[in-house]
């Protein structure tokens, strides 16, 4: 659509006075409160959107039963059931088969309902990503609201870096530019005014300030007709997980190879005569055996070969990290944090540096004005305006008043007066209305003809004046300091003179700001100069395009803004330290300003000015030759005066020195360098829509703390990980070897099919869930980050799992081989004698699993029970294994094809079982090598590459 046919359209109904007309509301004031919202949400629509339907739970139930090993698992099963039943008819037959069948539905249902779950959890994590904050303005006030309470008619004020909440009407800007690539696809600004007035939703604010008219919401705007159209994937696989994938590719590849290897002994022993079946009760001799016991013993051995590879394959890995992000997922909200990207969690743990801004991440974000030079003068309090001359009063007030995003009106109750705007705006209206300015009356004095809103860059903004009565106009100007006073040549005094400065007012003007950045106090400096009316464009497209004249201007104040640091920051600062983890200040503050809050934060000691370029500006980093800049910014503490592109460098240059950077910010100047880091936080209160776009993790109180706490989850999601790696890793190998020896050995496996599932199940499903619900600990702050290529199994877990699993194969192969001597079962039948021995060693195995949990959670302390009776989900799960497992071998004897024990047998179970802990204990004492295993094997093997190479 032209700019043209844009505007004529909308002349149709009377330009933006008509339409407002037509909605009922006021431009000024916008509607007139929360009574007419149910009435236009009745008649408009609410400014939601449509969403894809998740997946249903029988659509997963349907998509866990596809697994390979299970579906040839439910194949034994149906033939085991119906051998069974023609030859040993219904009442007994069915046994086998049915346990199998229901083992197999067991683990359906109980990975179906996982899965379901955390794609529940994932919807309602995305709907919280996307119910953003937005401002509005009703009854003549700015609120802040959910986007999803917008209704047709609504005032909204746009600033950059915000996001359009509803497609509407521009009704007035200055500068306004929107990057509309989000609905077009072109990554060309979009300038708008009163000829290209239309705005869409989903678009962004690249530059300028402006109101817009709400005339379309939710389905009936352009992003509504898009996102109806789509739907959100939200089966992100994180780096981790695609690790844990190629691990259990790995460890199924090994035990497809070991089920092979004894499905071809087991068949050999049976066609040869010389073994039982799996299962021990048929003996097969050749030429008396029947083709239905043939054909019912091979599907046996096929069964037991088959649940090898289950109980190889580490089903449990990807789950673990599934339910471990989706558990931390939820407490990170708990405490403040809104991750966005899956992968933000893991790779937070392994954070080596984290650049932070300061305003409101390190600070209150509560900025007062504490100090204030009129001229040569400093006001002490500076609120006191008695002191000020008619002359520089009136001019401050207008800059004050005009100059500015921010707005004054009255609060709720009448009372008082509420300020809205950024923080520093909010401090400098809050510091001209106690001077006795009154913001609607200067307003009313004057039109704006131009507006230069604050850019990072240049760091200040700036307005054009029209007086009404004697038409004359005036460019105010504001922003930081030392940039505002090297382009004044004069300035007015408090009694109303204009002096110019010479090198001694400079060196004064100087030290005031110096002393007050010293006392960490932002300093924003005012100035103005008249302008002559003939040199101001007259055509609104040339007004649109005018650059405002920048020198030769008249400085009227300078204050001092106070932003106290956040209550614990220095504690966070810290722990960060003691966690390896090195936290660097990057802010457009002055250079003194910054250095005396990162002394009070504790990122900087008092002596700091030793270290060598510890606190540096950034266009000095800018400056640097490459290999210099990297040299300098491993020493980096504090950067001063930054520019966004001086914050992307110095990420950049980190991350090529190998760092894992994290960078917290709130502005759309922060972007670049929230995209390019490791991980990007940003800041939910009073980030940009285009920060959080670009951010991992949104801390909802802008709080430096809560950064830290995320650092600690991320900590904990990679270290509960590999809790679940070593306890099932033990479970896997146990398993393995204990089946493998007694096939080879007798031809007799000791854990049947369903037997082996159960421990799958408790394996994969209940480990996990018990393991991954671990909250973090202090002793994670007190080890230095995980590296980006650390091996996920490190040389403790290989200890410790080793151990382990030679305890278990060692004590049940011994039952395996002389269970009936060392159990006192010689005077029992043979048959009865064989079920008790197999079934000892089942419930030792399990309940050797049951208590090496304990173990797994602390791999490197000796108390493994320390804040145990804290997880009660880790001891709700444990108990209700303990329970399962005890019905399994007193009520569930068909099913398990397990007998009875006695109280004397299920001692020596809990004794086998119960031993893991001081074999733990004494295992932990053995010292370890620094070097990683994996590494051993892999430098000669690339040793050996590099020959072969060279000898080429």
């Amino acid at each position: 659509m032209s700019r043209d046919h844009n505007s004529s359209a909308l002349q149709q109904y009377g330009g933006v006075k008509g339409l407002s007309k037509m909605l009922k509301t006021n431009i000024e004031t916008g509607i007139a409160g929360d009574d007419e919202l149910p009435e236009r949400q009745s008649a408009f629509g609410s400014n939601t959107y449509p969403t894809k339907k998740g997946r249903s739970f029988l659509r997963f139930l349907w998509e866990a039963w596809q697994d390979l090993t299970l579906i040839i698992l439910i194949i034994a099963a149906a033939a085991s059931l119906a051998l069974g039943i023609k030859a040993e008819g219904l009442d007994e037959g069915w046994y086998d088969g049915g346990s199998i069948t229901f083992a197999v539905l067991l683990v359906i249902f109980v990975t179906a309902t996982s899965d379901y779950k955390q794609s529940l959890q994932f919807q309602n994590l995305n709907e919280e990503k996307r119910n953003v904050q937005v401002e509005v303005i009703r009854g003549g006030r700015r609120d802040k609201i959910s986007i999803y309470d917008i209704v047709v008619g609504d005032v909204i004020p746009l600033k950059i870096g915000d996001q359009v909440p509803a497609d509407g009407i521009l009704i007035n800007g200055h500068s306004l530019a929107i990057d509309e690539s989000s609905m077009t696809g072109e990554s060309k600004i979009v300038h708008k005014d009163q000829k290209s007035p239309f705005l869409m939703s989903g678009c962004k604010v690249a530059d300028g300030a402006g109101t817009m008219l709400v005339t379309g919401v939710g389905i009936n705007t352009e992003w509504g007709l898009l996102m109806a159209s789509i739907s959100e994937d939200t089966g992100e696989e994180t780096p981790l997980q695609v690790r844990l994938n190629g691990v259990a590719t790995f460890i199924g590849i090994v035990g497809l190879t070991v089920a092979l290897s004894v499905l071809i002994v087991l068949l050999t022993r049976f066609f040869t005569g010389n073994s039982k079946n799996a299962d021990g009760s048929v003996q097969f001799v050749r030429g008396k055996t029947n083709i239905g016991q043939t054909i019912d013993g091979v599907i046996k051995i096929i069964t037991a070969a088959v649940t090898i590879v289950v109980v190889a394959v580490p089903e449990g890995l990807p789950l673990a990290v599934t339910l471990t992000l989706a558990y931390s997922m939820k407490k990170m909200m708990a405490d403040k944090a809104l991750v966005r990207r899956l992968s933000a969690c893991e790779t937070m743990g392994s954070a080596t540096t984290i650049c932070s801004d300061k305003t409101g991440t390190l600070t209150l974000n509560q900025m007062t004005v504490v100090e204030a030079y009129i001229g040569s003068k400093q006001v002490d309090p500076p609120e006191d305006g008695s002191q000020l001359n008619a002359a520089i009063s009136s001019l401050l007030d207008e800059g004050i008043a005009q100059n500015t995003a921010g707005s004054v009106f009255p609060s709720k109750d009448g009372a008082g007066i509420d300020v809205s705007g950024s923080p520093t705006e909010k401090a400098i209206l809050h510091w001209g209305v106690k001077l006795g300015m009154n913001f609607d009356a200067v307003r009313s004095e004057s039109i704006i003809l131009h507006v230069s809103p604050f850019n990072s860059t240049k760091k200040r903004a700036g307005v054009a004046l029209r007086g009404w009565t004697d038409s004359q106009v005036h460019l105010h100007w504001k922003g930081a300091a030392e940039v505002i006073l090297a382009s004044c040549s004069q300035f007015m005094d408090a009694d109303g003179s204009l002096q110019s400065i010479d090198e001694d007012n400079k060196v004064f003007f100087k030290d005031a700001i110096e002393t007050m950045a010293a006392k960490s106090l932002r300093c924003v400096a005012i100035a103005y100069r008249t302008y002559e009316t003939d040199k101001v464009p007259t055509d609104d497209e040339q007004l649109a395009q005018w650059t405002l004249p920048e020198d030769d201007l008249v400085l009227l104040a300078i204050v001092g803004i106070k932003d106290p640091c956040r209550p614990g920051v220095k504690d966070a600062v810290k722990l960060c330290s003691d966690a390896g983890v090195k936290v660097r200040m990057v802010t457009g503050d002055n250079i003194q300003t910054a250095k005396a809050i990162a002394v009070e934060c504790g990122i900087l000691f008092s002596d700091a000015d030793n270290v060598e370029y510890s606190i540096i500006e950034g266009k000095t980093f800018r400056e640097l030759p490459d290999k210099e800049r990297e040299h300098v910014a491993k020493r980096i503490s504090v950067m001063g005066r930054s520019s966004p592109s001086d914050k992307l460098l110095l990420v950049q240059t980190l991350r090529k020195l190998g760092e894992v950077v994290a960078v917290t910010g709130d502005g759309t100047n922060d972007a670049p360098a929230l995209h390019e880091a490791d991980i990007g936080l940003a800041m939910g209160i009073q980030g940009t829509e285009v920060a959080k776009e670009s951010s991992d993790i949104i801390i909802l109180d802008d709080n430096f703390s809560s950064v830290v706490k995320v650092v600690r989850w991320g900590r904990s999601v990679y270290a509960n990980i590999q809790k679940f790696i070593q306890f099932q890793l033990t479970v896997n190998v146990a398993a393995l070897v204990i089946n493998v020896v007694a096939a080879v050995s007798s031809g007799d496996v000791p854990l049947n099919t369903v037997q082996l599932l159960w421990v799958n199940l408790i394996m994969d499903t209940l480990g996990a869930l018990a393991l991954a619900t671990e909250p973090p600990t202090d002793h994670l702050m007190h080890r230095p980050p995980v590296g980006r290529r650390e091996p996920l199994v490190t040389n403790i877990m290989w200890r410790n799992l080793i151990i382990q699993a030679i305890y278990q194969v060692t004590v049940l192969l011994i039952f395996n081989f002389c269970g009936k001597t060392v159990l006192n079962l010689k005077n029992e039948p043979s048959e009865h004698a064989n079920m008790v021995k197999n079934t000892v060693i089942f419930n030792g195995f399990v309940l050797c699993q049951i208590f090496n949990e304990f173990n797994a959670r602390k791999p490197e302390e000796m108390n493994v029970f320390e804040g145990v009776t804290k997880n009660h989900f880790f001891t709700g799960i444990v108990g209700t294994t303990f329970i399962l497992q005890i019905i399994i071998i007193e009520f569930l004897g068909k099913f398990a094809t397990t007998v009875k024990l006695s109280w004397n047998l299920w001692l020596v179970c809990l004794a086998i079982g119960i031993f893991s802990w001081p074999l733990a204990v004494v295992g932990k004492l053995i010292p370890v090598p620094e070097t990683p295993l994996a590494m051993v094997f892999v430098k000669p093997y690339q040793r050996c590459v590099a020959s072969r190479c060279n000898s080429n």
